[in-house]
């Protein structure tokens, strides 16, 4: 194992965030979760148990992004894709959510949130390309600790080379989400969207008008053309066009 790939383990282990005993993973809410994949480029997908640092379900489309064989793949034959240049930034913006859980959600929340940055990793044809993460946890232990999580890899090259090197944590059943999160510390720039704002976001991705999105939440088309102005100005974005691509960067929709 290479030291840089060794610092990626650290983190988990250092953290004490690694369940030592092996969950229980419910079919149906795994099933649930990878139909309702919707992705804007070539991904893959699959399974870690961070008891043993094994994963399952790879999906078949990892031999098309990185030429590896979906039958003898293992964990750090991915983490040895990620081009060496961002292993130092993927080791902090671990360890970085990690603590914001610890330290401003509670581990409890984990299973809440959805984990998303970005990194360069290497394709079959040996070239490089930008790909967005996202992490699901699925299962935590007694202790809090991770169990098992699903993760998305997504080559977005073809909406953006440059990467933003922020965090963004995408909240699900009603917690709010947290963008543009700098490994820094300087969170002044932070973008916190509520559940409404989030639903309102997928919709304009969705091309859908301020009437046709109030008539699907419910709420007066007034009410949509307020939440849309809050929603740019606090996304710092001039349009739409601008927001619809941040958030698919950021792994929000």
């Amino acid at each position: 194992m290479s030291k840089e790939i060794q610092k990626l383990h650290d983190v988990w282990i250092e953290t004490q965030i690694k369940s030592v005993n092996s969950t229980v993973l419910p079919k149906m809410a795994f099933d649930n979760l990878t139909n309702s994949i919707i992705s804007t480029g070539l991904f893959y997908f699959y399974v870690i148990d961070f008891c043993d640092m094994s994963i399952f379900h790879l999906s078949p489309s990892v031999y098309e992004v990185h030429g590896f064989n979906p039958e003898s793949t293992i964990f750090d034959d991915i983490l040895k894709a990620i081009h060496p240049d961002d292993i130092d930034f993927v080791v902090k913006a671990e360890a970085f959510f990690i603590d914001f859980f610890n330290k401003k959600l509670g581990r409890e929340k984990m299973l809440n949130y959805k984990v998303s940055y970005c990194f360069r990793v290497i394709l079959a044809n040996g070239t490089y390309a930008l790909l967005n993460h996202q992490s699901l946890l699925l299962t935590l232990d007694d202790d809090g600790r991770f169990g098992k999580s699903l993760n998305i890899h997504t080559l977005i090259d073809h909406i953006s080379k440059l990467n933003t090197y922020k965090i963004s944590l995408i909240g699900l059943n009603g917690e709010p989400s947290f963008m543009n999160l700098s490994l820094g510390g300087d969170n002044k720039s932070v973008v916190v969207f509520s559940k409404r704002e989030v639903d309102i976001i997928k919709n304009i991705a969705d091309g859908l008008s301020s009437i046709e999105i109030a008539k699907k939440l419910f709420i007066s088309d007034l009410t949509v053309k307020k939440h849309r102005k809050n929603i740019l100005k606090k996304s710092a974005c001039k349009n739409t066009a601008q927001l619809v691509k941040d958030c698919i960067l950021q792994g929000l929709i």
